[in-house]
């Protein structure tokens, strides 16, 4: 099988370019770096300093005799991006490349501005280049929980079976996100589900939920293949924040009554969800949703699995939330299609240990202190980090 992994050297897509390397399949990747190009803009460096493309993918290639391909290009650009499946001709398509933070996007008009351009545009050119160049090949799509918001019913995978006035329907799940970025996931879920419907391409779209981690079996083999870890408050997410204030032994803090509940997924599972659903392609014409996480838990529950499971004292500490959203709410999330194809998930409290207190431990003194507070708030359409 050949895949090509679009943003492949980033947090997510790097360890899953190993992961589809190391069981057997021909893999490229594309990237632009933007990603990396953010840290400059926000004045934040990975808690783990990470290797240039071209270094690991050498260091693979020597530890393993395997090479990745790589392609460093923009997916706005359609010209490169035809080019690059056409000469790649991949089976599957693993879309990464996409601007990935919540608070980035709400950060000014820019920014929305942004992050919609790059991430519908791209996409789109992506759904062009398949059909126009071999209309066989599977999509593989991240997108978020965010996708749904928080509904006041169980959340089924991407689609709801409906009764109005005497008649049914099957229609997509209903969808009200909370930031322009996720606004552009719906949009990209939308224009996917178009192009399967009407030029039958075939598609699965992942719904992730919050993904923690650093560490997978195959960039735990060389220190000079491991991927990013965010804990800002911009681009880092709330488990890698309250891990390290755990280990700096300050309080963990909490965004309003911490009430809000979110998905998780530990970072091993995530890249096994993708070869699950890579090896098992959706139909010609199917566009195929999986909500991709493995537990359930809220903001509140998480600071005390980070509590009672470090070997310390750690207080916690309320803060007003910055995000406009409910304080708590209903979430019952229906997740059946991975497990359904052998996903054997990790769980929080084992990779706590394991993993994320020594890989903090170990980087301790890369932490930015300032970066932890949150800057971005939802109710002003223009933040002082506006450049």
């Amino acid at each position: 099988m050949r895949v090509l992994v679009l943003g492949g050297d980033g947090y997510l897509g790097w360890p899953t370019a190993l992961h589809l390397s190391d069981t057997g399949a021909e893999v490229g990747v594309v990237d632009n770096f933007l990603r990396r190009r953010y840290d400059d803009e926000m004045g934040v460096d990975s808690l783990v300093p990470i290797e240039s493309l071209e270094v690991r993918t050498d260091v693979w290639h020597d530890l393993t005799g395997r090479r990745i391909e790589t392609f460093v290009g923009d997916l706005v650009d359609a010209e490169f991006l035809f080019d690059v499946v056409r000469r790649f001709r991949p089976d599957t398509i693993v879309h990464f490349a996409e601007q990935r933070s919540a608070p980035y996007s709400m950060i000014d008009r820019a920014h929305a501005v942004h992050t919609q351009h790059n991430n519908v545009i791209g996409n789109l050119n992506l759904l062009y280049a398949i059909a126009e160049i071999d209309p066989s090949i599977h999509l593989v799509k991240l997108g978020t929980m965010g996708e749904y918001g928080t509904p006041n019913i169980d959340i089924e995978e991407g689609w709801l079976e409906i009764e109005h006035k005497g008649r049914r329907d099957r229609v997509m799940f209903p969808k009200r996100p909370n930031s322009f970025y996720h606004l552009s996931k719906v949009h990209d879920s939308h224009n996917i589900e178009f192009a399967c419907r009407i030029w039958g391409l075939r598609a699965t779209d992942l719904n992730q939920g919050v993904v923690y981690g650093q560490q997978t079996p195959q960039t735990e083999r060389d220190p000079r293949l491991a991927t990013r870890f965010d804990y800002d408050a911009v681009f880092g997410t709330v488990l890698n924040r309250f891990v390290i204030q755990a280990v700096l032994g300050e309080p963990l803090t909490v965004y309003g009554s911490g009430g809000q509940t979110r998905g998780i997924i530990d970072i091993r599972d995530t890249v096994e969800c993708i070869r699950l659903a890579a090896a098992n392609p959706a139909e010609p014409g199917e566009f195929r949703v999986f909500n991709q996480l493995t537990e359930s838990m809220s903001v509140h529950e998480m600071a005390k699995a980070v509590a009672d499971t470090f070997p310390g004292i750690v207080e916690v500490e309320n803060l007003e939330n910055p995000r406009v959203e409910a304080d708590s709410h209903y979430y019952n999330v229906v997740f059946t299609g991975l497990p359904s194809l052998g996903l054997q998930p990790h769980r929080l409290s084992d990779t706590l240990i394991t993993s994320l207190f020594p890989v903090v431990e170990q980087h301790r003194e890369r932490v930015n202190h300032a970066a932890l507070s949150p800057t971005v708030r939802w109710s002003s359409p223009s933040n002082d980090l506006a450049t």
